[in-house]
């Protein structure tokens, strides 16, 4: 349900900032007018808005793939306080992705950047804490792997390439929602750490 009206609003307004560069302006996430303007709205708004129409169908799919297992698991365990738990997940993911940009290039008038890659990280991440055994087919690998070992390759990839830095995606973003969505879910069911353990070390036993 949260899932969906997520995918639905990102959707829509990404599409209408397509063309409309005003919104687009507006919503993205600038550092630079978040420390020297007080455009702290931005810190969230950058996960409503795409860069071209792959950015937004990839982050969507991931998302829809995700986030609805992942709803249903806190629905479960919290109930109705489920639905709030999984859109603070997101909002989480999202403000923790976009931290380390807004440290590193608050100064700078030129930086900017836009999608939901951290709040979907976030998701991702809360599903493999969930579910580590799960399996999981990376783009780059034809054949299904298990989730713990997705992640690991997934935040090893991403601290790479954010030491690099030289491409136009936020990897910062990819890793920091990615642990925060794994620490957030972690928090709210403490006791998943020792089932997450026990499914690792079942499957490395054989």
């Amino acid at each position: 349900m949260i899932t969906i009206g997520i995918i639905v609003l990102t959707s829509l307004i990404s599409v209408l900032a397509f063309s409309n560069a005003t919104l687009f302006g507006k919503l993205l996430m600038s550092p630079y007018m978040v420390a020297h303007r007080r455009q702290a709205y931005r810190l969230l708004s950058h996960g409503l808005v795409h860069a071209d129409w792959m950015h937004l169908l990839v982050n969507m799919f991931v998302l829809l793939s995700f986030g609805r297992a992942v709803e249903q698991y806190f629905s479960m365990l919290f109930g109705i306080r489920g639905l709030y738990y999984f859109l603070l997940l997101y909002i989480t993911g999202l403000l923790f992705g976009a931290l380390p940009s807004f440290i590193r290039h608050k100064d700078n008038v030129y930086y900017q950047s836009v999608g939901a890659s951290g709040a979907i990280a976030g998701v991702l991440f809360a599903s493999i804490l969930i579910q580590p055994l799960a399996a999981i087919r990376f783009v780059f690998i034809p054949v299904d792997i298990p989730a713990f070992i997705f992640g690991i390759l997934y935040l090893v990839y991403s601290a790479w390439m954010s030491k690099k830095g030289n491409d136009n995606i936020g990897h910062d973003a990819h890793f920091w929602g990615a642990v925060s969505g794994f620490v957030f879910t972690l928090l709210l069911k403490p006791s998943l750490m020792l089932s997450f353990f026990h499914n690792i070390a079942g499957f490395l036993s054989f």
